[in-house]
């Protein structure tokens, strides 16, 4: 049926065994996982007490079976999800130019990989696509929008696929940051996209969170870029239990499956109703805009007093 190279999977786990089950168990559903290669990052231990825990996950990875190779990568130590993340996209993706990228909490509907690499042989050349996001919110689509996937210039961490020439142009050093901070019409800009993203820019170069995708995220933003999501979600998140360490616990982000197949190729531009839609479902209440406006302040002001 397919006589194309297919993007690795990489899978990046933890210690939630039960979760990573679900991810691996609806990977195992796709009629296209018997062609792919699956990676499983599985980090190190943070202390002792969790040992027994990441030995059961790994003697779980050690039975998976339906795929065309599975490839388990253990680290000795705790690398967090961000640096787990960074190192392992990057090792893929130098070797096969393409990877598609899921966290151990996700679990994919069963035409998820056939959508991911047909969207990224489709888009492979237009510049101004950055990414393929699997997840897609539960947001209002205009009843005049036939097109079975829309543009939306935020990024997408639940369930996502990009190539080589994105990925590099990345600055995980965030050299970039010091005059980003002082540009008020810069960070207003930022902010169109989701009036969180500058503080999380702030809280990463202040290592107050641990993320890659806000990185990701700024070098989609700067290159004035797209991300193509499905109007019906690929992916659900089920680590909004309370289970994990980057998101409460919470049903706003909760999707229904789609399995509708996705035929390439669509040929799309922004529609600025879904945007201001999926903007508003991003957006953050109101008092946590304020506190994030006077964290931003009070940094620029200690930075004043130095």
């Amino acid at each position: 049926m397919v006589d194309r190279e297919l993007a690795p999977v990489a899978v990046f786990a933890y210690n939630r065994l039960d979760h990573l089950k679900q991810t691996i168990e609806s990977l195992q559903e796709n009629k296209l996982s018997g062609l792919c290669a699956l990676y499983i990052f599985s980090d190190g231990a943070k202390n002792t007490s969790e040992k027994d825990v990441i030995a059961k996950l790994r003697s779980y990875m050690a039975e998976i079976k339906g795929f065309k190779r599975v490839r388990i990568i253990e680290r000795d130590v705790n690398l967090g999800l961000a640096k787990s993340i960074i190192a392992g996209v990057s090792q893929l993706i130098d070797k096969y130019g393409r990877v598609i990228v899921l966290e151990d909490d996700l679990v994919v509907s069963n035409d998820f990989l056939e959508y991911m690499n047909d969207a990224l042989d489709y888009y492979k050349d237009d510049k101004n696509i950055f990414s393929i996001s699997g997840y897609a919110g539960a947001i209002d689509i205009p009843e005049n929008y036939a097109k079975p996937v829309f543009l939306f210039q935020r990024i997408n961490s639940w369930g996502w696929a990009s190539w080589k020439d994105r990925w590099d142009t990345v600055d995980w050093q965030m050299s970039y940051f010091p005059s980003f901070i002082k540009n008020k019409q810069l960070r207003k800009s930022f902010n169109r996209i989701g009036p969180d993203l500058a503080v999380m820019l702030l809280k990463q170069y202040q290592k107050k969170i641990n993320s890659w995708a806000i990185r990701f995220n700024y070098a989609c933003f700067t290159q004035n870029k797209y991300n193509v999501y499905p109007v019906g979600a690929k992916v659900v998140n089920k680590g909004a239990d309370g289970s994990g360490t980057n998101i409460r616990k919470t049903s706003r982000y909760v999707s229904k499956l789609n399995t509708d197949k996705i035929v390439f190729p669509i040929n799309l531009t922004e529609n600025k109703i879904i945007s201001k839609n999926y903007i508003r479902f991003l957006k953050p209440s109101v008092l946590r805009q304020i506190i994030n406006y006077f964290k931003i302040q009070l940094y620029l002001l200690n930075q004043k007093k130095r």
